[in-house]
């Protein structure tokens, strides 16, 4: 965003009522973070906000400030639509696509007239947003939110809850500050943010030291189901939708198991591939190390994409076929 794009909504924002915050389809801690970081912002602003999910977040989130006020969209969408309806602005951060919403609500968002507002760190971004701040340097969507309110002139309205959002965000996209894109400014925002008043332990053990029993034994059978393929310098994880029944899984309990496999000495791509047969899918998840490009991958193979070193797909192909097509793609491209 120039200089007078921040101008004009800065001035947007005075007159403006009501806004929607929209965060991609199964949300995850920046998608959360990032939202209700700026959910709380806009409130102090005098600004009626409302964020609207297209489904369910992982009850690992539900601790954040005002998680429980999120309008989930799946669940009950006549009140949605009519929030959005009225609404005069809407945000969409971390996604720049629709579709990343999911069918139903990604055409629901097409009909829409009023001004969109993009926050988004992934490539290729759809060109639907009157304000686009596009950056696929930035190491998340809670550090560019930083970056949006304070070059909006208002970094001295960030308080606890907006700081506590924006850092739990960039804590969980990258890796507990561990991934490439964790720059020298995205130490400083932290640090800033913690002078806010943001209790890192506090953040910490509620995003990763509240597993329950049955998401460790799930954990479990997903390093008993990792194969390395060390030939192509690759391995995978495969979850079926009967073990994840056998671990009572519930949404948010494979968050993070891809990592695992970036583990193994020589390993340089690792994927999770899970089954939902509620949807009739295969969820794919990928991450990668140095220039070994899984958002080209999963663009070009699974109907996916992200970033260069951690993208999304899916595969409509039951789990076996779609274990073979990644070995074979992996086997073509050696």
């Amino acid at each position: 965003m120039q200089t007078n794009d921040y101008l004009n909504l800065k001035k947007q924002l005075t007159t403006t009522k009501k806004v929607v915050i929209i965060p991609h389809r199964n949300p995850d801690g920046d998608a959360m973070g990032s939202t209700l970081g700026l959910y709380f912002f806009l409130k102090k602003l005098n600004i009626d906000a409302t964020v609207i999910a297209p489904n369910d977040f992982p009850e690992f989130l539900a601790w954040l400030p005002d998680a429980n006020k999120t309008v989930i969209y799946e669940n009950t969408p006549e009140k949605a639509s009519k929030i959005l309806d009225e609404a005069e602005l809407i945000f969409t951060l971390d996604f720049n696509a629709f579709h990343r919403t999911g069918d139903v609500m990604g055409q629901k968002l097409a009909t829409l007239q009023q001004p969109f507002v993009m926050i988004d760190h992934h490539e290729l971004p759809d060109p639907y947003a009157t304000y686009m701040y596009s950056d696929t340097s930035m190491s998340s969507t809670c550090e560019m939110v930083y970056h949006f309110i304070s070059n909006l002139g208002y970094e001295n309205m960030v308080d606890y809850n907006i700081a506590t959002c924006l850092y739990t965000g960039i804590v969980t996209d990258t890796g507990s500050f561990r991934f490439p894109k964790t720059t020298s400014t995205t130490h400083r925002v932290v640090a800033n943010l913690i002078d806010k008043g943001v209790e890192s332990d506090f953040v910490f053990n509620n995003l990763y030291n509240n597993s329950t029993y049955a998401r460790l034994q799930l954990l479990g059978k997903a390093l008993q189901n990792l194969t390395l393929l060390p030939e192509y310098h690759a391995s995978y994880i495969t979850l079926t939708q009967d073990e994840l029944n056998q671990f009572n899984f519930e949404k948010g309990d494979t968050e993070g198991i891809v990592n695992y496999g970036l583990q193994v000495k020589g390993i340089n791509l690792t994927a999770i591939f899970i089954e939902n047969k509620q949807e009739g899918i295969i969820k794919i998840s990928f991450r990668s190390r140095g220039d070994v490009d899984v958002n080209a991958f999963a663009r070009a193979h699974f109907n996916g994409g992200g970033h260069i070193n951690a993208a999304g797909g899916k595969s409509v192909d039951n789990m076996e076929q779609t274990v073979k097509k990644f070995i074979t793609i992996l086997e073509s491209t050696k």
